[in-house]
């Protein structure tokens, strides 16, 4: 009962998926890259970005609740890494990820505990890194177009991690699989389930623009300068800082942002598509979901998202929202520098 509670929520890899040998090795890479992050996330963080990887964090944690039909009888959820990206950067966008995957896994026994770097891996740092990488080649390209290339970099992120999957479970799998079949099956169905994703991120990264576009990490430094012409032909430069240090204060933003992502988590998630999600209608379908082992934590009153306790989903999303933005707000700050006024 257990496992078959644990995958009608979740679309994260679970435990018995891959041999000790992989998991740990996933772990290693996992850890490393958060390492990197770690320092690397200094020169992203500061007072605008620092709140804003908490508040991203959970956004993301309340989004992937809300599961969507993408085919008959199979269903797809936000992934969040090229959203997270373009929003925040690369670095802190990984960590964003990090802690999301860790609250899911520890206290919702959504993603197995044995297979979290696995799960970091290919949610976290394969989304962030392909997202990102689409984003500035389509920015490079087309300067200014940020939705669009929003739009793209969630679309191909997607099924690049579905392939990063397919390759690490042909390595060390604990089932035996026909790897082109699994490959297909996976690319096929997260390409739809990617295109899901790449319309929320490119609303989501929309509405950010329309509102406060300092607060969009990939579009800094795509504004041209604003040219003032005033009387007798003077003409007066208004530099991207300068737009920014006359804004409005950042307070409202947030706290409207986090107003709108507890009624996702507490609301909407209610009526989130019940559908097996891509992964488990792949291994339900090629014949590996018997692998799957039963969570540590599955009888946690979470688990399952209140399932197994008797919690309202909505409840529970609730809790996951303020428990991923204390976590995911806490690593940010504690990883931002000690001078980090810039825009």
């Amino acid at each position: 009962m257990e496992i078959v509670l644990f995958l009608e929520a979740a679309v994260h890899v679970p435990d018995g998926f891959f041999n000790a040998v992989t998991s740990i090795s996933a772990g290693v890479v996992a850890a490393a890259g958060v390492a990197v992050c770690l320092r690397g996330a200094r020169r992203e963080l500061d007072d605008r970005t620092a709140p804003m990887a908490g508040l991203v964090a959970a956004f993301i944690f309340a989004v992937q609740m809300l599961n969507f039909p993408v085919a008959a009888g199979t269903s797809g959820h936000l992934l969040g890494g090229a959203l997270a990206a373009i929003l925040v950067g690369p670095y802190t966008g990984v960590l964003c990820m990090a802690v999301v995957l860790l609250v899911q896994g520890v206290f919702f026994a959504d993603g197995g505990l044995t297979a979290l770097g696995v799960n970091v891996t290919i949610m976290g740092i394969v989304t962030v890194l392909v997202g990102w990488g689409v984003f500035r080649l389509v920015t490079t390209v087309a300067r200014g177009k940020v939705v669009v290339a929003a739009f793209l970099a969630a679309l191909i992120s997607v099924p690049a991690a579905a392939l990063v999957f397919t390759l690490l479970f042909w390595i060390g799998g604990t089932a035996p699989i026909s790897v082109g079949a699994v490959a297909a099956a996976m690319g096929g169905v997260h390409v739809l389930i990617g295109i899901g994703e790449a319309l929320i991120t490119a609303a989501t990264v929309g509405a950010v623009l329309a509102v406060r576009p300092d607060l969009v990490y990939g579009a800094r430094g795509l504004a041209k300068p604003l040219e003032l012409r005033g009387a007798g032909g003077t003409t007066t430069t208004v530099t991207e800082k300068e737009l920014v240090t006359a804004r409005s204060p950042l307070k409202p933003f947030l706290l409207g942002g986090v107003g709108v992502t507890l009624v996702l988590a507490g609301i909407v998630s209610f009526f989130a598509s019940s559908s097996p999600d891509g992964l488990e209608a792949v291994a339900e379908n090629k014949g590996f979901i018997d692998q799957a082992a039963d969570h540590l934590f599955g009888e946690w009153a979470l688990a399952d998202y209140g399932e197994v306790g008797g919690i309202p989903v909505g409840v529970a999303g609730i809790i996951g929202v303020g428990l991923v933005l204390l976590i995911a707000g806490a690593v940010a700050f504690a990883a931002r520098g000690r001078d980090k006024t810039r825009v």
